[in-house]
């Protein structure tokens, strides 16, 4: 009876800190969002980790081109030593407000909504066993992007772990 009682008290104090993750983060997660619709590039630059950025979608870039293929012609190891190149580029380019609009527009935040409070943004965010966080399209649906507390205390966004070829330079 007592190890039952103190397994339930264990599992209680991880479902706390499971929904204090999500809810400190749901706040820098908001200030993002305004960044984002505000395209803000100060405050944007604030709320993302570059680096993780840019080192998650060069191993996303490498692994893709090492299936390249074009009429046969397997492509795949000149794709995986130009990938971190290209990502390197790629990241300057579209890590920036204006790129992220169309994902924040995906999940239904455009200019003319107003952008939800904390609470409805911590319900949209997923706890993931290493300590980040993560936004997803549906309750249950993969991963979209990763935040990962800084040494500061901030969550920032460190990944996206959606569709590539969503992220689009608008002119």
């Amino acid at each position: 009876m007592i190890r039952r009682l103190a397994l339930l008290s264990i599992l209680c104090l991880l479902a706390a800190c499971a929904t204090a993750s999500r809810v400190g983060a749901a706040n820098d997660v908001h200030a993002l969002l305004v960044a984002i619709r505000d395209d803000d590039r100060a405050a944007f630059d604030a709320r993302v980790d570059r680096d993780a950025l840019k080192a998650e979608m060069s191993s996303r870039l490498s692994r893709e081109a090492s299936r390249l293929k074009v009429d046969g012609l397997d492509l795949g190891r000149l794709g995986v030593v130009a990938a971190p190149a290209l990502a390197n580029l790629a990241g300057d380019a579209l890590i920036q407000p204006r790129v992220f609009r169309q994902v924040a527009e995906a999940y239904g935040y455009t200019r003319d909504k107003p952008i939800p409070g904390t609470m409805a943004i911590a319900s949209q965010l997923k706890a993931m066993p290493d300590g980040r966080v993560c936004a997803t399209r549906e309750k249950d649906g993969p991963c979209i992007l990763v935040f990962t507390r800084s040494s500061e205390g901030r969550w920032r966004l460190s990944g996206f772990e959606g569709d590539l070829s969503s992220l689009k330079i608008r002119l």
